[in-house]
């Protein structure tokens, strides 16, 4: 199949996988029926293998109606883009819509406009929302950032409706029940944290913890179970070599940037885990 350049990410999203790719698709199985991707996040690996059929997924709700937008209506999402000023107040006022009753009210596009403007204008391009799902991410001063992206949000919009891409916005588990022997499953869940300081899970209201990582790795037992293949990223934290110790687990480095102090960003540690 040949692949459209063009079709990449146009979020920039923590713990991105670019930098990763080559390790990855190393690693990914040379056939698959199904691709499931149940934390789809900046959906790196989704465009760069450009499946197509694919079952993805995001706990994100804000995240995965930007997708369907992109899916079903990208003209009208590219007329809202341009609307949005590049300047602190008006960052601010639309950053604070979701801590008001109009919020609700905000068409599908508008919402998905939003996300695209605050996630490119935002300190770092970071996406980060507070315990009560608000996002909070500061003004970022970038003098000219690229926000409205056209050429790359219509082949994303080409891809998605070209392929059988199924778009969901549930819980990871229930996604899983529906792969099949021949599927294979890419894993990008929240990272287990290297330092307790370094528990960034802001992307999604109410966080990951501890128990969350072990309801994975027994989701990942499940599959095993069934014969599916899976891939797994995360942290390379002894926790996660200890919960995964009777599957392959490698070594990768990558330079993480997400720190605000610029002297902890760097080359860390991370694995990635499979089961075949």
């Amino acid at each position: 199949m040949v692949k459209n350049k063009l079709v990449v990410p146009f979020l920039k999203w923590v713990g991105g996988k670019r930098q990763l790719m080559p390790a990855i698709m190393e690693l990914v199985p040379k056939e698959m029926t199904t691709y499931f991707e149940p934390f789809v996040g900046g959906g790196a690996v989704l465009f760069h293998l450009q499946p197509k059929t694919a079952v993805v997924n995001d706990f994100n709700t804000e995240l995965i109606n930007v997708y369907r937008v992109v899916k079903t209506n990208v003209d009208e999402l590219i007329v809202d883009l341009r609307k949005h000023l590049n300047e602190e107040t008006y960052f601010y006022q639309i950053r604070g819509l979701d801590r008001t009753p109009e919020f609700k009210f905000l068409t599908d596009v508008e919402r998905a406009s939003r996300i695209i403007y605050l996630n490119k204008t935002c300190f770092n391009g970071l996406y980060r929302v507070n315990q009560a799902g608000e996002f909070n991410a500061p003004f970022g001063k970038y003098k000219t950032p690229n926000i409205v992206n056209e050429p790359t949000l219509r082949a994303v919009h080409q891809y998605l409706n070209a392929h059988d891409i199924e778009l969901l916005n549930t819980d990871y588990a229930t996604v899983l029940q529906r792969a099949s022997k021949n599927s294979f499953v890419y894993l990008d869940p929240p990272y287990y944290p290297l330092t307790p300081s370094a528990n960034f899970t802001g992307y999604v209201q109410g966080g990951w913890d501890e128990q969350d990582q072990i309801r994975l790795r027994q989701t990942c037992d499940e599959l095993h179970q069934r014969g599916i293949k899976f891939l797994q990223s995360n942290s390379a934290s002894d926790f996660i070599k200890e919960q995964y110790g009777h599957y392959t687990v490698s070594l990768v480095k990558a330079i993480r940037s997400i720190n605000s102090n610029g002297e902890k960003r760097g080359e860390i540690d991370e694995v990635l885990i499979r089961n075949y």
